[in-house]
């Protein structure tokens, strides 16, 4: 569905619908979402109408780093966009281009840390817009690039909804030699049975664990439409945002999910939940559930659907 409705119950109990429009000023929506983007987008600001040289001549809106880690550029229109392909090919030209410009904004903005862990192989482009014509939705399609289409309505009231209506996963580049030398070392690590400071999953669910991955992979997916990516070091499963992210414990024959669930909304038990806030894993999500047979994924299918709902 494209079109969301938002209804209010009035004084007589009756549901009144409540009628979008769009922001006067194209900056009052980009400030909007630069001042809460983690928690609408799930990604970090990093730098605002960001300056491309004068080969791309222009200046990217918001420059932010997602939460598997990718850089993203994203852009604003207050109305309909008509420009959103070129626009796109153009700024991700540029950051393909600018590494290390990039990396020195999220070492200055983010740490050290985040700059290493910075990863290349398939940079995002967001375009926030209050409508996309039919041929810019099947054009996302068509570009090897990640976009997502993002449309806004604002209501009284200080209201703001943000509706993914288009979303192409793109086509990962290979990563930097640095990169590359390092994810072989952490693999080599694990094959010898030591264990790498920042842990190791394939794309694939370990032999062990595939008929058990398979149901889960059926479980995360089946309330709509998600995307999967396996990154280097877990599989995410998103919507707007992560709802999921799936290590392999080959070792324990385990599977650990992190949920987008709020810990202290769900009874924890021993063996099965975890709460995770202050504590560092891979991926993201602060509920973590160990999955080890098929009643443990039966016992997780509510807090699935929760994540599903809050993504």
């Amino acid at each position: 569905m494209t079109d969301l409705k938002v209804f209010r119950r009035d004084e007589d109990d009756r549901d009144v619908e409540l009628r979008g429009s769009t922001v006067t000023l194209e900056v009052d929506l980009q400030r909007r979402v630069e001042a809460g983007m983690e928690e609408m987008l799930g990604i970090r600001f990093l730098a605002s109408e960001y300056p491309t040289g004068p080969w791309h001549r222009g200046r990217i809106d918001t420059l932010g780093l997602d939460e598997n880690n990718a850089p993203v550029v994203i852009e604003y229109k207050k109305g309909s966009d008509s420009g959103v392909m070129s626009q796109a090919v153009s700024y991700l030209s540029w950051l393909d281009s600018a590494h290390h410009e990039f990396e020195a904004l999220v070492k200055e903005a983010l740490g050290a840390e985040a700059a290493e862990a910075i990863d290349w192989r398939n940079p995002r482009m967001v375009c926030i817009a209050a409508s996309f014509s039919h041929h810019d939705r099947v054009a996302v399609h068509r570009l090897r690039e990640r976009i997502d289409l993002v449309r806004y309505r604002v209501f009284d009231g200080g209201l703001l909804s943000l509706l993914l209506i288009e979303s192409a996963a793109g086509t990962p580049s290979h990563a930097p030699a640095r990169r590359q030398r390092r994810q072989r070392q952490l693999t080599a690590d694990a094959s010898q049975g030591r264990r790498p400071g920042v842990g190791v999953t394939s794309g694939a669910a370990p032999a062990c664990l595939q008929d058990l991955y398979a149901e889960l992979d059926e479980a995360l997916t089946v309330w709509g439409e998600v995307e999967v990516a396996a990154l280097r070091h877990y599989i995410a499963y998103r919507r707007m945002v992560n709802l999921a992210s799936v290590v392999f414990r080959a070792k324990h024959e385990v599977i650990l999910v992190y949920l987008r669930v709020d810990p202290e909304t769900v009874e924890l038990e021993e063996g099965f939940s975890r709460d995770m806030r202050g504590i560092g894993h891979l991926g993201t999500g602060d509920l973590e559930v160990r999955i080890a047979s098929p009643d443990d994924l039966e016992k997780a299918g509510a807090l699935i659907r929760r994540a599903f709902e809050a993504a």
